[in-house]
């Protein structure tokens, strides 16, 4: 059986550590700061990007292009590999249709997947997918796999500041400075086909109230693993929604607080933090 490499984008919230144990190749995206391009983790770093947020810089976002995928999938599959390719939601991005597209173009065997994910909860699956490649599950088993931690996961964002969705074109300018008067703050659902906004609160006890509503969700159903991915947010107010979050069922999850990607920042601007968690079972569709 050939051998399976798994590629992701670099909107995917891995540790160095998890990236060489398990040979994970990844395609940056790029971010564009006053006119200049930057390629993620490679021209710009995560701290970088939430300095320049914090000066007032608001970047603009842009996808791989096809040649890198093309370039990627030809290097990795010359020794007759298959090549898997986990891609974030095409909700967010058309780094999955670029993907998709690469993948017509070349000789070898290359399976992409929309994972309807971002951030950690892309994480979960390309990690799956990687131990069951080197376990020697197949292809068709793998994207299974794929589709049960999917129907696993919920993945919130607590937006602070509206900023980075006006620039980005996601709120309307008006809207923006009416909900800035107001300090709104926002919470966004990932879901299957839309970016959803779920709840809306005056201050930030609203994101704490709103995490310990998710939290008695999970009574049933506990959580095995937590990211609290976030811009530049602080230590106190990150542990604050992880006692929030996980019911007592759930104290022993594995937890990771990082900065997330400068992609993801780019689109929920300074403070925000994306809650993903993957359950135990399946979520019911109106939780997900």
């Amino acid at each position: 059986m050939a051998e399976i490499k798994i590629v992701t984008d670099s909107s995917a919230q891995l540790t160095p550590e998890e990236i060489e144990e398990y040979n994970i190749h990844i395609i940056p995206l790029s971010v564009e700061i006053n006119g200049e391009n930057h390629v993620d983790g490679e021209t710009i770093t995560r701290q970088e990007l939430v300095d320049e947020l914090r000066k007032g810089n608001i970047p603009k976002t842009s996808q791989p292009p096809v040649g890198r995928f093309i370039e990627t999938f030809e290097q990795l599959g010359a020794d007759g590999s298959e090549i898997l390719a986990i891609m974030m939601s095409d909700v967010l991005s058309g780094t999955y249709h670029t993907a998709c597209s690469a993948a017509e173009m070349v000789k070898c065997s290359v399976t992409v997947i929309n994972s309807k994910e971002t951030d950690r909860a892309l994480s979960f699956q390309v990690l799956a997918a990687a131990k069951d490649a080197r376990e020697g599950r197949s292809i068709e088993e793998i994207k299974a796999h794929c589709l049960d931690i999917h129907k696993r996961t919920t993945t919130d964002v607590l937006v602070d500041s509206m900023d980075c969705l006006v620039a980005g074109g996601r709120v309307s300018r008006l809207a923006g400075a009416l909900t800035k008067l107001i300090n709104l703050k926002i919470i966004v659902r990932l879901r299957e086909d839309s970016l959803d906004v779920v709840n809306k609160g005056r201050s930030r006890k609203s994101f704490i109230k709103y995490c310990k509503d998710l939290s008695r969700f999970h009574e049933n159903n506990r959580i095995v693993e937590l990211s609290l991915s976030n811009v530049g947010t602080d230590e106190e107010f990150l542990e604050r929604i992880k006692n929030a979050v996980l019911p007592e069922n759930s104290r022993d999850a594995k937890y990771i607080a990082r900065l997330t990607s400068p992609i993801i920042m780019t689109h929920t601007g300074l403070n925000a933090v994306g809650v993903i968690t993957l359950a135990e079972k399946e979520e019911p569709e109106e939780n997900r």
